[in-house]
């Protein structure tokens, strides 16, 4: 059972900490985070969840995401979460989230790369994902139109696209 830090509006910790699924107070939140994976023809890597998941089974969602543990910074849980689902190994040390999405349990940081990655060498991780592919950011919008993709504000998945060359975003080649 995963245990996270528990956060305050500022994004301070408490000492408090709790396992997934249990209550927090509505002054609570906790900390998630996303990695987004561009090749140099600006698709992105996506996966698709597995059939068996809680939240948005079978459908397809970005390179990879998930909560904060315990003690982990921001970049200690992506970099944990890239290995774990896809079996890519990166270290997010020297970076800060691209962008920061609030919600309405707490705080999900962005990271951008711009990396070949040859989808055949990829380790993916059973209980969490069945496949990967590359996507263009128009066959994203048509997989979320028709329901095949985990339901992002349409304008957070045109800023991912837009901000992949911006300040923040990492090139590896």
């Amino acid at each position: 059972m995963e245990k996270w830090d528990v956060y305050d509006k500022h994004r301070m910790k408490k000492a408090k900490k709790i396992y997934r699924g249990e209550p927090m107070d509505s002054e609570e939140y906790h900390l998630v985070v996303h990695a987004c994976i561009f090749n140099q023809q600006g698709k992105m890597l996506i996966q698709q969840r597995q059939t068996f998941k809680d939240s948005w089974p079978n459908l397809w969602d970005v390179t990879c995401g998930g909560s904060a543990l315990e003690g982990e910074t921001s970049q200690q849980a992506i970099g944990r979460e890239l290995f774990e689902e896809i079996g890519l190994a990166h270290q997010f040390d020297k970076m800060r989230p691209h962008i920061t999405v609030n919600f309405e349990r707490g705080f999900d940081d962005y990271y951008l790369l711009e990396r070949e990655v040859d989808i055949e060498q990829l380790v993916l991780q059973p209980d969490e994902v069945q496949a990967v592919k590359w996507a263009s950011h128009q066959e994203i919008k048509e997989m979320m139109a028709e329901k095949q993709f985990v339901p992002y504000y349409t304008g957070i998945l045109d800023y991912l696209f837009a901000g992949r060359h911006a300040f923040g975003s990492v090139r590896i080649y």
